[in-house]
């Protein structure tokens, strides 16, 4: 009995563990240009845990080439990561900005 606890224990590990992982590529906040840290600032009251945003910059001062796009009110996060990159990238393809979109990690 106490083989099959440590059997199901390591296996929900591993499961929830495959759940956590995001398919993306991510940055932290801390990395952010000033200008987009005080967006997010700007939007984090009103974001729930599964709000997700993605930005990328090809310049830490000029606001034309920078992109940040969140997906806010949203139920599921794996969804939210997804929306979140979709926006982004569409704008990044508007603004020709090269850098790729990445999701911040607070």
């Amino acid at each position: 009995m106490f083989t099959y606890f440590w059997r199901y224990a390591c296996l929900a590990l591993i499961y929830g563990s495959a759940l956590a992982a995001s398919p993306y590529p991510t940055v932290p906040l801390k990395e952010l240009p000033d200008g987009l840290r005080s967006t997010w600032q700007q939007l984090k009251p009103e974001m729930n845990e599964f709000s997700h945003c993605a930005a990328a910059w090809d310049s830490q001062n000029d606001g034309d080439r920078m992109v940040f796009k969140c997906s806010i009110y949203i139920k599921m996060s794996a969804e939210g990561e997804r929306r979140a990159m979709q926006y982004c990238e569409e704008k990044r393809a508007e603004k020709k900005v090269r850098a790729p979109c990445r999701l911040v990690v607070p």
